[in-house]
Order: C-alpha cells, then structure tokens, then sequence
C-alpha cells in the first residue's frame, strides 16, 4: 500500500533533524542503537478547522543520554513540500498539545518552571507564555467547549481540598521529616512503580486567565471521591469530558476503599463544574469498568465504553449510549466481537471512531451510531496509537512491524493519506529490515491461530538462520503487526536471526472467547498453541534452524519462558525470562493489581489454592535444564523482584548456567535509554553464546 511520494520525503528528510548519521554507507541490520536513537513522533493534534496539524517529536542526543521532545507545526491546506516547522523553542520539553477554539493559539505541558505547568505559544510562533502557576504538578488538562474554564488533575491529599499549597507543604514535611517509615492501613500501599503518599489524583476547575497573567486558584470537583481521576497509573484526560454547556464534567472513577486492588468498578461520575452539587454516579448498575465519556454535541446522549464482567480487566468494552435525561443506555453494536479503544464523535454526532485490535492489526472503524453497523476507515495494515478529526480531516499515527509511529493526514473517510512524517527506514536509509508475514495453524481445540515470522535482515534462499522464539506477556495482549521500543522483533533480525511469534489462545484482537480462552488456563492450552505453532512455522518456513533456537518473554511471557523451562525444554538451546511470574502462588499475595490474579487463577490464593499451584513453574524447578538468563528490576511492583531473585537461585542451586541482570531504577519495563542498551546487549550476547552468530556465511 503506497501512502506517500517519494519526493515529499525527499524534502522532509533534508529538512527535519535525523538522529542517525544519514551519510553512514554501509548497510546493516536494524541494532538497538538505532533504534534509541530513532526520532519519535507522537501526540497528532489538529485545529477546529482541521487545517493545521500540530504534533511532538523526541529527539535524543548523540551520546543516547538525553531526550526531549518539541512541538512541529504543519499547514495542511497546502500540498507543497514544505516541511513542518518547529513550534516549541529549543531547550524545552513538551507534551499534550491542544488548540485554542479559535485555532490560533497551542496549549501544552512543560516543566520549564520547575514544576508541570499549561503553556501557550501563538501558532504564529514566538515564545510561550505560562498559563497556570499552581505549586503542584499539572497532571492533566481539558478546556471547556467555550474555552472561559479549565479542567485540571492533580494529586492531593484529600483534606486539603482546593488548597493546592496544603499538599505541596505535607508534602514538603514529608520530605524534610527525620523519619522514613510509613504507616499504612489499606491497599494499595505501592502501584505499578510508586509506594503511597497518601495522595490521589483529583479534578478541578479553574477559570482561564486573562492574556499576561497566570491561573493560581481551583475549585474542587472530587474531593468527596475517594478515587483517582485519572486512573492511575495509566490513565489520562479521556478519563473525562466536559458538557457542551460547560456546566458539568463526567470523570471515570473507581471509588478507592480497602476494596480498590481488587475491583475493576469504574463508575461515571457526574461533577459540577462549580464545584456546588454533589457528584452523581450514572453507571452505578454496572458492577464492572465503565470508561472513555463523551457528549454528544447537543449534550443530550453520553457515549462511553463498559465492560460487563466485574474482576476481569480484560472483559470487552462495548460502545454504549446513555439518554441522559433518562438514564436508559444501550449497546450500540452489540454482535460486534471487538474491544472499543477511545472514541471519537462525527461533527453530527451520527458516527464513533474508534481503533479496535484486529487479527494482528488495529486498525481505524467507523461505527453508525443509529445501526450499529461497522466499517473500516484506516491502518489496515498496521497499527494506529493514536488519531483526532476536525472538519473533514483525519489524522492519525500509525506503526507496523518495520517502523515506529508515522503520521499521516487523509480526508474523514480514510481516502487520499499523505505522510507528514518520515518512517523508521527513511530515517534509517542504510538499515535493512526484515521481512515479515503472517501464518496461521490449527492450535487448541482445533481453532485457528496465528502467528508472524520476521526473516533475517540479511536473508538468502536456502540458507538456514537461528532463531529468536518471543512469547508476548498480558496474558490478554499479541505480538502483531506493530513496534515497539522494549520488545522489537527487527532488533535480532537485525543481527541476522529469524524470528517466530505466536498470538496464543488468550491474545486479544481475535474476538473475546478466544481472549477468555486463558483465564485459568496459563499452562496448558498457550503452551499447546506455541507448540503446534513452533512446528508449523519448522514445516512452512525451511530457513528456521530449529536446533539453534532461544525462546524470550516477558511478564506473562516470562511465566510462558519459565513454564516451558519445566515442561517443554527440549526445542531450546537457552531461554530468556523478563520480569516473569516464577512461583505463582506468592505472586497472588505480593502483587499490587489483586483482581487480575485472582480473575485468572479462580479465586484468592487461600479460596483457591489449586489454582494457583496448577501452573506454578516453581513446582517443576527439578526439570530444569536449559541454560537461563533471567532479568527483573527493582522498582517493578507488578510482578515484584523476589520473583526474579528466586527464579536465579533456584537455577544456580541447580547448577544450571544463568545469570541474573538486574536494574535498581526500572519497573516493569526498561525504560532509560543507557539500560536499554545494557538489556539488549546482555540478551543479544546470551543468544550469541547459545544459538550462534545469527548472519548467514
């Protein structure tokens, strides 16, 4: 599918920075250090006209020490080759861009300040001007539709109320206090990568300021909820959305208590924007997650997404719409089998946007709203991250497996894209990447599955080439048709391995009992898919040397890796566990997210103990024998270090080579760039030691 001219990259590339050395000759392989030191695009965002598109760009410098992003602009009323422009001076590190009403002015995050603060900058250019001066961090931001009120989030401590000076004292007390030991009486007493402070994320409202002076003073919006908005640790300003009479906000909610570890109970709460009324709750009939808000444009109609399952993060979310005058909801397409991501209204309110995870892709649907009937717009051959409409233009970025995000530009139809920024191997000319194709098998239960094959950089008919096996974690996730910067297919393509991914029984993107398919099933009907899919990829591609193969995963994946270590080790010559589950009855107790294993063992490790025992790669440590490599971090709260530490000495007490890579300062991924490379070079020299140099002679 040809998306762009020649010639517009042409131009965009003399133009637009690249991070690597375009005049390098020699071709290779895609390495980790490439892909560090990719540019990355990200945050589309278009004017009310739909005529000017603004988006972020992170660079990193040449040493891979450092990164900001900036803020480009581009005029899409002209179909010259102009480039984009940078909008943002340089020094500054941005995110979340929005327009003004009136398209003339873009709003964005900086802690230029010393703190996260609401910046603005004419489109025109010139230098920002601070918008709010609050002694907290600027968590997230909405405008009101008539652009007079601004929605914030900031996380306080309960009785301080709207006296955002209160929290930040606390907290400087905090700080300067004697003591380090701390008292808790609940759960959670740590998430995801950060232990409790005693403060939650909350919504406020303030009024815009006039030009030339700054935002000092909020109303308080939920103070009386005990939850986070946004939901932490992932959540964001979809989490909320103003009427269009900006008189009132609707927020997704989970009501904290002792209760909160274990209760995917969302709510949609109903604020007041003046902060007088006591919030009301509009989904309190369903027990389970409801989640994205929306108004319709005459304020009369709720759009939002719900699950219907409580305990179960991975349930479907259904499009839904709410009377609200009412209260009555409907389903809107019921018999569609897709889990909606974010919606996006049609000026006339007749149609949602939406991306859903497809058969290895996520691609772009329209949903008529009246009928429920579904079609496809966009990223057919892809995956989209991100998209907005204005006027009769969309935009949206989009990765597949040979480049990280791409923006383009189409009509609201999906028709005539035009590229506006460059693609990984643009920016990359002297890299080859690997080739890749999708396959399918008969797996568990006789069903279809499937599963992609990434050939090496350097592939030649006839030649046979090691093998990376990745297993992805989730368990509810795939290894499809996208990028990543952590688990990157290319990157042992690159050093000339091929490379096999299986989308198991309990992946999502291929209708939700087959998602279901895992719950309580973590070691057998996964394991029968891998194993059927590593031998019809051995049958179908005859350049896989299945005598020189490693098998890789993460999270759930690492399980996948520790599960095969005592129950199917025989295929490989070395295996690597990230921040895997390796005695799985003691995760059910040190984990913060309580409902996911319980959901996917049948109960709580005392209700039922067999459950989590079943499939505890701890119970067969006397089968291990492969050589491991195992990697776990500090700061990683969902499957916590103990795991990792325990996986390593039951290895060395064994006496089975390993070696155990440990970051003090990473969660449950690896984020810095520097320890990035670290993984990737202790990983790539565990395959070369056990399966080879992977270039073809």
């Amino acid at each position: 599918m040809k998306l762009h001219a020649p010639a517009f990259f042409l131009s965009l590339l003399m133009v637009l920075p690249m991070s690597v050395d375009a005049a390098t000759p020699a071709v290779h392989g895609f390495t980790v250090r490439d892909m560090v030191a990719l540019d990355r695009y990200s945050s589309p965002a278009l004017s009310p006209d739909g005529g000017t598109l603004v988006f972020a760009k992170r660079s990193i410098n040449a040493e891979l020490t450092k990164a900001s992003t900036a803020l480009f602009v581009r005029n899409l009323r002209t179909r010259d080759l102009a480039p984009p422009k940078q909008l943002t001076p340089d020094g500054w590190n941005v995110n979340s861009p929005t327009f003004s009403s009136d398209g003339k002015t873009v709003y964005f995050l900086s802690a230029k300040s010393g703190t996260q603060q609401l910046y603005a900058i004419a489109l025109a250019g010139g230098e920002p001007a601070q918008v709010t001066d609050f002694p907290l961090d600027v968590g997230t931001y909405r405008f009101s539709p008539d652009g007079r009120k601004l929605a914030l989030s900031f996380d306080t401590f309960a009785g301080c109320k709207a006296d955002l000076a209160c929290t930040k004292k606390k907290l400087d007390e905090a700080a300067a206090s004697k003591t380090t030991g701390k008292v808790f009486d609940r759960v959670f007493i740590r998430h995801w990568d950060t232990w409790s402070n005693g403060t939650q994320s909350r919504l406020f409202v303030a009024d815009v300021p006039a030009t030339g002076t700054k935002a000092t003073s909020v109303v308080s919006l939920t103070d009386a909820l005990d939850g986070d908005v946004p939901n932490k640790p992932f959540g964001d300003e979809n989490d909320y959305a103003w009427a269009p009479d900006g008189k009132s906000l609707v927020a997704s909610i989970r009501i904290a208590g002792k209760s909160e570890p274990w209760s995917t109970n969302f709510d949609l709460y109903l604020l007041d924007a003046a902060g007088k009324a006591a919030p009301k709750n509009l989904t309190a009939a369903n027990k389970a997650w409801d989640a994205g808000p929306v108004f319709a444009h005459d304020g009369k109609t709720l759009f939002y997404r719900a699950m219907k399952r409580p305990g179960f993060e991975a349930d479907r979310f259904g499009l839904m719409a709410m009377d609200l005058a009412t209260g009555a909801t409907r389903e809107i397409a019921p018999e569609w089998d897709a889990s909606a991501n974010a919606i996006v209204l049609s000026p006339d309110d007749s149609t949602i946007y939406t991306t859903v995870q497809s058969v290895g892709q996520v691609p772009l649907f329209a949903v008529d709203v009246a009928s429920g009937k579904v079609g496809t717009i966009a990223g057919e051959q892809g995956s989209i991250t991100s998209f907005a409409i204005a006027g009769d233009t969309l935009v949206y970025s989009i990765n597949s497996l040979k480049s990280g995000d791409q923006i383009f530009t189409s009509r609201i139809d999906g028709k005539s894209p035009r590229a506006i920024t460059p693609s990984a191997g643009e920016m990359l000319p002297q890299v080859k990447f690997g080739d890749y194709e999708q396959f399918t098998f008969k797996g568990w239960n006789d069903d279809t599955v499937h599963g992609y094959i990434v050939k090496p950089w350097n592939y030649v008919k006839g030649r046979k080439y090691p093998v990376a096996f990745l297993i992805h974690g989730g368990p509810q996730g795939s290894f499809g048709n996208d990028w990543s910067y952590r688990w990157n297919p290319q990157t042992y393509a690159g050093q000339g391995y091929a490379v096999v991914m299986i989308d198991f029984h309990g992946s999502t993107g291929y209708g939700q009992a087959f998602t279901d398919a895992i719950s309580q099933h973590w070691g057998d009907r996964p394991l029968e898919d891998l194993q059927k899919g590593w031998a019809a990829a051995l049958q179908k591609y005859d350049f896989l040397d299945g005598d020189k193969a490693c098998a890789l995963g993460a999270s759930y994946g690492g399980f996948m890796v520790n599960w095969i270590a005592g129950n199917w080790n025989q295929p490989w010559k070395c295996l690597v566990t990230h921040d895997g589950v390796f005695e799985n009855h003691d995760m059910g107790f040190a984990t913060e997210e309580l409902w996911f294993g319980e959901w996917e063992n049948g109960g709580t490790p005392w209700e039922n103990p067999d459950g989590y025992q079943k499939f505890n790669p701890a119970n067969f440590v006397g089968n291990f024998k492969v050589p491991q490599l195992v990697i776990h971090s500090e700061q990683d709260f969902r499957i916590p270090v103990s795991q990792g530490i325990g996986l390593f000495t039951a290895l060395q007490r064994r006496g089975i080579e390993s070696k155990f890579l440990y970051f003090p300062d990473e969660n449950h991924w690896v984020l810095k760039p520097q320890n990035s490379l670290l993984w990737h070079d202790t990983v790539n020299d565990w395959l070369r030691e056990h399966i080879g140099e992977g270039s073809a002679k």
